[in-house]
């Protein structure tokens, strides 16, 4: 044992000694460009953490009004949407100047699936008289049920409000609710007060 423990150390020795096959080669690397120095990558980095706190005025997007439809014209909707956005400290622009915020809100007919599920009872009486409780009726029969899915289309209101920096005009938040489109005109317009609410209620972001 001794012996071929003393040879496979020799020849474990002698393969170390061997030459590798392998051997490692690299071309260089290209140099960097002349523009390289001095050009500024901002996609390289994370965008820094936008502050709304600093967004304390708004205004209309291209200064126009929403526009209205046979739901609820274009007052309305502006109005629903300032008190929304007064609730959460933003006023509107006085004066001149550029707005922190322009906002833009729209108003859209959209039909949804709804599903609805009924379930029918059935009993079958078999055997004699039996006062029977629980699922057995009174001549032993077993009561029981069977589900009935009935699949719908309803007509909905979506509002969607859209918010974007005064100053670069890049997107900061958007939203939308629905809300039904039936009932009297007073029960539009608290309905449509009710989906504004809804949707700036994720403002601003935590």
């Amino acid at each position: 044992m001794r012996c071929l423990a003393l040879c496979l150390a020799c020849l474990g020795l002698v393969a170390c000694q061997s030459p590798n096959p392998y051997v490692a080669s690299s071309k260089p690397l290209p140099p960097a460009p002349a523009q390289a120095a001095s050009t500024f990558d901002a996609s390289a980095y994370p965008a820094p953490p936008r502050d709304y706190g600093r967004y304390r005025n708004w205004g209309w997007v291209n200064g126009q009004l929403p526009a209205g439809t046979s739901w609820a014209d274009s007052a309305q909707i502006a109005e629903a949407v300032s008190n929304g956005l007064d609730q959460r400290g933003l006023r509107p622009l006085r004066g001149a100047g550029a707005a922190d915020l322009r906002v833009a809100a729209d108003l859209r007919l959209e039909t949804r699936l709804r599903q609805e599920r009924d379930d029918y009872g059935y009993g079958g009486g078999y055997g004699g008289y039996n006062r029977g409780y629980g699922p057995y009726d009174r001549y032993g029969g077993v009561y029981g049920s069977y589900p009935v899915v009935r699949t719908y289309q309803v007509q909905v209101m979506v509002v969607r409000i859209s918010l974007f920096d005064g100053s670069s005009g890049q997107p900061v938040w958007s939203a939308s609710a629905e809300t039904s489109s039936q009932g009297s005109l007073s029960d539009r317009n608290d309905a449509l007060r009710s989906a504004v609410e809804k949707a700036l209620t994720a403002y601003p972001p935590s």
